[in-house]
């Protein structure tokens, strides 16, 4: 049986959201973003433990809310986070038992994960080393310099990343080591392992998979909520 773990990135503090609290323990339709996220990894047969990185001064708000779901059977742990995210990933792939062969990297503010999507990652992890959950660009977007329309790229070859992004222990470690030796910063951690040459397979996703940074997130959230709430996850 493969032994897959999550690693929840809540580190964030909700600068664009305005709000007095971390994003990510703001309220949806009764329940914190967070509450909405680790449900699906808590149910998810393929998930034997789940760590939740948190800001220092989050963590005893965030250990509150991961206690609920301690009776789901899961290792469940919170540790500290880094001033970047790439370094509070690190911190969380550093707590990962030696036993496990995947890890899976998500948002803590992606709440509408399913566990069809956890699970197809963790197989195409375990199969290619590397997997990412992302969807094809809808939109034409344009590349401009100071204000001027350079040119339009051809958006059938570009796809909006999202997560979870699943990797082989040995793998994740190795890109984190190596990004690490090179004090190189990454927008994602696919971008790491990109870094080694390993190919990073694609898991194709659905427009309800947003990242909540905005108060329009927000509002976007509360709509699709009931969608989710009658535990199709």
């Amino acid at each position: 049986m493969i032994k897959a773990h999550a690693i929840i990135v809540a580190g964030g503090i909700g600068k664009r959201m305005g709000a007095d609290i971390p994003k990510q323990l703001l309220k949806l339709k009764g329940k914190t973003i967070l509450e909405w996220t680790l449900t699906p990894f808590a149910d998810a047969e393929d998930i034997q433990g789940i760590t939740i990185v948190s800001a220092k001064e989050s963590m005893e708000m965030i250990r509150n809310q991961a206690a609920q779901f301690l009776n789901s059977g899961k290792d469940i742990s919170v540790v500290e986070g880094g001033a970047e995210r790439q370094e509070s990933v690190w911190n969380g792939i550093a707590s990962v038992p030696e036993v496990v062969d995947i890890v899976l990297i998500h948002d803590a503010v992606r709440p509408f994960i399913t566990t069809t999507l956890i699970s197809e990652c963790i197989k195409s992890a375990s199969d290619n080393g590397a997997a990412t959950v992302m969807r094809p660009l809808k939109e034409t977007i344009k590349n401009v310099r100071d204000g001027i329309v350079v040119n339009t790229p051809d958006r059938s070859s570009l796809w909006i990343t999202q997560t979870p992004q699943a990797f082989k222990v040995k793998i994740i470690r190795e890109a984190h080591e190596k990004a690490r030796a090179a004090s190189f910063l990454g927008t994602d951690d696919c971008m790491l392992v990109e870094r080694l040459g390993i190919p990073v397979h694609i898991i194709e996703g659905n427009d309800y998979n947003i990242k909540i940074t905005t108060p329009a997130d927000l509002n976007i959230a509360h709509a699709i909520a009931p969608l989710f709430s009658s535990g199709g996850r």
